[in-house]
């Protein structure tokens, strides 16, 4: 009952359904909470942790950050042409630092353009020379006859294209053609089920070509691809609201809100998935730092296309950061980790303050029980690579999972255990 009057406020509009996806405004209180969970990693200015997704992500929100914003962009380009482009820097030491992958850099031409900025010259035409070679080795790697994968994934690949298209920047029929017959035939599946993100941002590669029409040749094929993103997205709407999950919603929503359709199915789609990211805004769901990116954009009635032609005047609200109150009481809990498959099987009880990440559980087993594991960064935060000394090969990754088979949503530095709760890692083929 306690989310009855938001929803009796979103079904109120129901009459007034068109063809179309709105989402109404939400509380600006709640919408600015999200926005302050960003403020932090704007401090943290090393290339392992710098993140053009929260650059972007806050320039198509109706928030701003000041002069941080400007200074995390200046530290954006600094580092990005450092590494990308292998100019000289004073810092040996960054020199051992790994390069931006390819989604970075993809997310890094984005932010440009969120500046209003259109790469080019000599060192952008570098960067994007850079994502069209990326973009050619992952066709290949999918080969002549679609029967390989891309060495990242499709995900990536659709986020390569949609970067070089806020761009103008034009790519073969046949690198685009790949995500097309990807769509089609439903190879952006993962483990039997349907990624939501990674069609949503198919589709949004798509409707930026669309929109742009760089691709003339393929027009007619792009646009039957956004009708089949749409309808796929729409039957993967829980019962509870969501598009695949609460994480994959505010993607697949950019996506919807560039869409219409006859009927009203897809405005009711929209008001209800907009009722349920509302319950889960106010339960403090949202954590991960790429998918507030994500989630900001939505709450503005904007998207990732509308970086064609973005609207840098807009005025925005100037983010204040949050009032930490202190923690009274340091209550543990315990939790059951086990690693059943591993080289040298694991399984052990380890407590922690309440409140701490999954995150923090692996460090504690580290330090106390023999416990093993390394990660590697990425965009949406630490994902481990090697448990008890076995590493994850090519299409192989490290499942979270609750006990018994219950995969989490969140990685480990977002995912809070609960007192008694046993986490299993599990090492499985995608």
């Amino acid at each position: 009952m306690r989310h009855l009057g938001a929803l009796l406020f979103l079904l109120g509009g129901l009459g007034a359904l068109a063809d179309v996806c709105e989402v109404p405004e939400v509380d600006s209180k709640l919408v600015e909470r999200l926005g302050q969970r960003l403020l932090p990693w704007m401090n943290w200015l090393s290339l392992e942790h710098l993140n053009p997704s929260i650059y972007v992500g806050l320039r198509l929100s109706s928030l701003q950050a000041g002069a941080r914003e400007a200074f995390y962009l200046h530290i954006l380009k600094l580092n990005y042409q450092q590494k990308l482009l292998g100019l000289a820097v004073d810092d040996d030491s960054s020199n051992n630092q790994a390069k931006p992958s390819m989604g970075q850099l993809a997310l890094y031409l984005m932010a440009l353009r969120a500046n209003c900025e259109f790469v080019g010259g000599r060192k952008g035409d570098r960067l994007v020379s850079q994502l069209k070679r990326f973009l050619e080795d992952e066709k290949r790697a999918i080969g002549s006859n679609h029967k390989g994968h891309p060495r990242t994934s499709y995900y990536q690949y659709g986020l390569g294209i949609l970067a070089l298209c806020v761009h103008q920047k034009r790519l073969h029929d046949s690198v685009v053609g790949k995500l097309l017959y990807a769509v089609k035939h439903d190879q952006h599946l993962q483990q039997d089920r349907l990624s939501v993100d990674t069609v949503a941002m198919a589709g949004l590669a798509f409707t930026c070509l669309e929109q742009s029409n760089l691709n003339p040749n393929q027009r007619h094929r792009i646009t039957q691809a956004i009708s089949t993103v749409r309808q796929k997205i729409l039957k993967a709407q829980t019962s509870e609201g969501h598009f695949g999950n609460v994480y994959s919603t505010p993607l697949a929503l950019q996506l919807l809100m560039n869409s219409s359709m006859p009927g009203e199915k897809l405005g009711r789609a929209c008001l209800k998935a907009r009722a349920a990211l509302l319950a889960s805004m106010q339960d403090g769901a949202f954590k991960n730092v790429l998918i507030i990116s994500q989630l900001l954009p939505v709450l503005n009635g904007k998207s990732y296309v509308d970086l064609i032609s973005p609207d840098c005047e807009a005025p925005r609200v100037l983010l204040q950061p949050a009032v930490e109150t202190p923690s009274q009481t340091q209550e543990l809990i315990s939790v059951m980790l086990k690693v059943p498959h591993a080289l040298q099987p694991y399984r052990h009880r380890i407590s922690v303050p309440a409140g701490s990440s999954l995150e923090d559980v692996l460090k504690k087993a580290q330090e106390l029980t023999g416990f093993t594991y390394e990660t590697r960064n990425s965009l949406s935060g630490p994902f481990l690579t090697s448990v008890m000394g076995k590493e994850a090969g090519e299409r192989e990754f490290w499942q979270l999972l609750q006990a018994p088979n219950t995969p989490l949503l969140e990685g480990i530095a977002d995912y809070t255990p609960k007192d008694g709760q046993t986490i299993e890692l599990r090492l499985v083929s995608w």
